[in-house]
């Protein structure tokens, strides 16, 4: 997932503002209250890297506080201006602005989300609806917006290039999805509304972390973990004495509702614990319940949309994608649904087959899912997790497979280097030169679980690509991978590697940025577009030239037999209702929450949950949804909400990117240049759909999805 956490002067809206240094005679000067404050002026590291090893907790609400004051001062000078409004004195004006307030909101948010505590939390927790009030103090401009729409009625006469025009017309919508429009009293409204939101979806993501700790499977001995490997038990008696729970064992929960755990944990009453203790989080009672958060978040939603003219919240976030509205999500959706659980259910008739082959009489159930998939895996393909993972050691995969897939395909390297400082000993930093030998990037590889780490996998930036301001990118992966005992080697799953292939798509699209403007930058694109780059990166990690490289045993470094090559490739095929139906149903339960009326929210979280299922045709017990409402962070706390069906609509982009690969020769230089020049260098400069069609040379078919999913 991509995940730039750049929350930036309007954090619902959208709009990305400059990271980047303005001239002096530019820019209001910060108050004394900054003095010694790193965060007051760039950092002189290569590429304006964070000077991590200097930051504090601290420094950051006064910088908060000096940056929106700066930046208010910088946008009523350009709202005052009493020269005619032009492009440069209006739109490159406010592409320049907000220096300060972007760099101390890219670090913390960036740091919150890999490396937080408990005063990062408070901060994020007074800071969210001053953050929201403050957008609205720009968007909301009314001399501001006239200057921009004054621009933007004359458009055609101004002689921009497309780049300035698409911007023009960029900031024009930005500002009337963002209320500019609107009567003075609905403007209050919509202010009211916007804080009300950003500070509800502030609590609901520290509340699905701090669930997620406490929810943690606690067992009493090392019998009840029978089935994971001796080091995992070991890492879980470690993170258990961690904890004060000494003689005890602790398996974290990770943010899906499926737990890795469940593949491996022999004993089914512990497996049933476990997966029960996944499914409830958010939703038992508590301080970490979130039931009711989710209800004023679903209503401020739409009471917002309807404010802004739209029918609920989901036709307002969708008009701003590539799918553009409730009836083309819906369709994709719902035409896939039926044969996906289908499928699942075949599925599930292979795996109670095996549970009575093990002479066992329950019926299958979703903590055991996993642990059965396993041994029909096993069976049909005669291979499992646990003869892979030696070949999928963590910086094999990440330097002779996921740097090399890059190398081969766009001609980068890279060189690892210990000299910058970093906010976790674990984090990695990797100098990227491009093919002719001038350094393209800088990349950071956070790849281990923490506790005060959010869930899942996603990508940020540090520092955003622009000619404007002569910026560089400096991007990071991050990752969940538990962390071995000292002294082990970090083994991956399949599913871990596709992850990092994934993640690191979302990276070249940040490091290949060629934009002028800050606002296009990298991953500044639909977020139904966005997962489109970083899923197509998924396809080499099974390519066999780029297998073969990385896929060698930790300990005799014998590549991976062709045989068992040949079982994970076709493996891929394996689960796969499973999959789709974990996936859909996570959203079509974002797309039925945020396609309701303010008039039609319910009063019963768990209730409206079961019902939408069951209408929906995917409330199919074994397979629970991805997420659950009272965990959903892609939904519930801003970046994804609406836009979750977003992976499934990528995907179509990237099924029919691999057709094209292969009928172009794979893992080709030209290949990889041509994908590169049109499409992951070209930012958000042009309509994303039009970018696909430049490089594939027509619209994209659905035909290789549903082979891809199983579907035909």
């Amino acid at each position: 997932m991509s995940r730039p956490q750049m929350l930036v002067v309007a954090a619902a809206l959208g709009l990305a503002f400059s990271q980047t240094v303005i001239a002096a005679a530019e820019t209001p000067a910060a108050s004394a209250v900054l003095a010694g404050n790193p965060l007051a002026t760039a950092s002189k590291l290569p590429f304006n890297y964070p000077v991590f090893d200097q930051i504090k907790d601290e420094h950051f609400a006064p910088a908060f506080t000096e940056g929106m004051r700066i930046q208010l001062e910088e946008i009523a000078a350009i709202a005052n201006n009493p020269k005619p409004a032009t492009f440069d004195n209006t739109i490159v004006a406010m592409e320049k602005s907000g220096e300060l307030l972007s760099r101390t909101q890219t670090v913390f948010y960036n740091l919150q989300g890999a490396n937080t505590n408990d005063k990062m939390d408070a901060i994020d927790s007074e800071m969210s609806a001053k953050l929201a009030a403050h957008g609205d103090a720009i968007y909301l401009n009314p001399q501001l917006f006239a200057r921009v729409h004054s621009l933007y009625q004359q458009r055609a006469k101004l002689k921009l290039d497309a780049e300035a025009r698409h911007l023009l017309e960029r900031y024009h919508k930005d500002f009337v999805r963002a209320g500019a429009q609107l009567s003075d009293a609905d403007k209050e409204k919509l202010k009211n509304l916007n804080a009300s939101i950003a500070t509800l979806q502030t609590s609901f993501s520290q509340s699905v972390l701090k669930e997620a700790n406490a929810a943690a499977l606690i067992v009493d001995s090392r019998a009840e973990l029978a089935g994971m490997s001796e080091a995992a038990i070991d890492a879980a008696a470690a993170a258990a004495k961690a904890k004060g729970l000494d003689g005890k064992f602790l398996v974290s929960i990770v943010n899906t509702s499926g737990q890795p755990a469940l593949a491996e944990l022999t004993d089914r009453n512990v497996r049933e614990k476990l997966m029960a203790l996944s499914l409830a989080r958010g939703s038992h009672g508590g301080e970490f319940d979130s039931r009711e958060i989710v209800l004023k978040i679903a209503k401020a939603r739409a009471e917002k949309a309807t404010l802004l003219g739209y029918a609920n919240f989901a036709a307002y976030a969708l008009d701003d994608q590539t799918a553009h509205d409730t009836k083309s999500v819906n369709q994709l959706l719902g035409d896939l649904a039926k044969p996906a659980v289908n499928n699942a259910r075949k599925e599930a008739a292979d795996l109670q087959a095996m549970v009575v082959a093990d002479g066992a009489t329950f019926q299958l159930g979703a903590a055991d899912w996993a642990y059965y998939a396993d041994k029909v895996r096993a069976q049909r393909y005669a291979f499992d997790e646990k003869q892979i993972k030696p070949y999928f050691e963590l910086d094999n995969v990440l330097t002779k497979g996921v740097f090399f897939a890059a190398n081969k395909l766009y001609g980068i390297s890279f060189k690892e280097r210990k000299d910058l400082p970093v906010y976790n000993p674990d984090v990695r930093v990797f100098d990227v030169f491009d093919a002719n030998g001038k350094q393209l990037a800088i990349f950071m590889a956070d790849m281990y679980a923490r506790g005060n780490k959010q869930g899942g996998a996603w990508m940020n930036e540090y520092s955003s690509q622009s000619k404007l301001l002569g910026r560089h990118p400096v991007v990071a992966n991050h990752l969940n991978i538990p962390k071995p005992p000292a002294g082990e080697p970090t083994l991956l799953t399949y599913d871990e590697v596709s992850t990092a292939f994934h993640e690191f798509g979302h990276a070249l699209h940040g490091m290949f940025s060629n934009v002028t403007y800050p606002r296009f930058s990298g991953t500044s694109v639909p977020s139904d577009f966005v997962e489109y780059p970083s899923q197509a990166n998924e396809m080499w990690a099974v390519w066999p030239e780029v297998l073969a490289n990385y896929a060698k045993h930790y300990k005799t470094g014998e590549p991976m037999p062709k045989e068992l090559l040949d079982k994970v490739i076709e493996s891929r095929k394996f689960n796969r209702g499973f999959t789709a139906t974990e996936y859909l149903a996570s959203s079509l339960l974002d797309q039925r929450w945020h396609q309701l009326t303010p008039a039609q929210i319910p009063s019963d979280v768990l209730a409206f949950e079961a019902s939408a299922l069951k209408d929906l045709g995917v409330d199919f017990a074994p397979v629970p949804p991805r997420y659950r409402t009272t965990y959903f962070s892609h939904s519930f706390s801003g970046g994804y909400a609406a836009g979750y069906y977003a992976y499934l609509w990528s995907e179509k982009l990237t099924a029919d990117t691999e057709v094209w690969f292969k009928q172009n020769g794979g893992l080709k230089r030209a290949s990889g240049d041509w994908y590169r020049n049109q499409l992951l260098s070209r930012g958000g400069t042009d309509d994303a759909m039009k970018l696909f069609r430049n490089f594939r040379g027509r619209d994209a078919i659905i035909e290789p999805l549903l082979e891809r999913r199983g579907l035909k």
